[in-house]
């Protein structure tokens, strides 16, 4: 079952040198959902071969225009397309009446409806409980409300033995894959779990932390998830320049994975005068060697 993580978009305040704002799309079993949305947002998914309205959950994570600016056009074009099933958007105060807003002045009613729900960003909080994911918001330090988002797959049953179970009712079965013994009314063990069934597949995890300064008060969200993007819109040259615009160097979200324990680390957001992105891979790689760049159209799969 897959977990991929889709790269749409990379860049910081203005899009340059080929890259465009932030936005991603994961992938994960048969869910389709897509963390911020940038300018060129659903040009960049057509471009990559993912379809708009497969997206079921939308996550913005602050209101600067690089993270939300396409939002509208996406929500628009998947009403010209005639979309019916129903979307839930998560996003920070204000985003429901700027897109109300819109609505009402382009005389417009959507042919699905919006199901919004308000992050208010001060502390963690479970704001999606799925059968197959669970999402937990990551308060994040930026000049205006900003939220990062934590990501996990549920427990998934245990594999069953099959050349053991031919003879086992459905009941049985459905007790084994849970984990459990199956017991007859004295409380008997009949059949025992682990004589039946094969540790389960790993639960995935992906933590997407957003426009943030340096803040290591949130490593305990973020522990040994098995994926980790972090902004590192800055050389370490520029911390100045990084800490006065509430931003991160690619070293410090290098020093943070490393911290966190994290499988892999993802560095985006980077800055226009950077058109050579190799310093910034360098210099994380420094403080954490298993970490990449989120450039556009790479996927990064997490494997089971």
């Amino acid at each position: 079952m897959s977990f991929e993580v889709h790269i749409l978009g990379s860049n910081s305040a203005a899009p340059a040198h080929g890259r465009h704002h932030t936005s991603q799309v994961l992938r994960i079993q048969d869910l389709q959902i897509m963390i911020d949305c940038g300018e060129a947002t659903q040009l960049q998914m057509k471009k990559y071969g993912l379809k708009k309205n497969r997206l079921s959950h939308i996550f913005i994570s602050h209101l600067h225009g690089d993270h939300f600016l396409g939002l509208i056009g996406l929500l628009s074009t998947m009403h010209l397309n005639g979309r019916k099933t129903d979307l839930y958007l998560y996003g920070p105060v204000g985003l429901s009446e700027i897109i109300q807003l819109h609505l009402k002045y382009a005389n417009t009613r959507l042919s699905y409806k919006i199901h919004f729900k308000e992050l208010q960003g001060e502390e963690s909080e479970l704001i999606l409980d799925h059968p197959k994911i669970s999402v937990y918001t990551i308060p994040l330090q930026h000049r205006i409300p900003c939220t990062g988002f934590l990501i996990k797959e549920k427990p998934k049953p245990k594999k069953l033995i099959k050349d053991r179970i031919s003879e086992l009712s459905v009941q049985h079965i459905n007790t084994l894959k849970k984990g459990n013994d199956v017991v007859d009314d004295t409380g008997k063990v009949i059949y025992k779990n682990t004589d039946y069934t094969l540790p389960a597949k790993k639960s995935r995890s992906y933590a997407y932390c957003s426009d943030t300064k340096y803040n290591e008060d949130i490593i305990p969200l973020v522990d040994s998830v098995d994926l980790l993007y972090h902004e590192g819109t800055f050389l370490h040259e520029n911390l100045e320049r990084a800490e006065a615009t509430y931003h991160t160097t690619a070293k410090q979200a290098a020093i943070f994975a490393q911290k966190a324990k994290v499988g892999k680390l993802l560095i985006g957001h980077f800055s226009n005068r950077y058109k050579d992105l190799s310093p910034i891979l360098e210099e994380a790689k420094t403080e954490f060697d298993n970490t990449a760049l989120a450039e556009e159209g790479k996927v990064f799969t997490i494997e089971e």
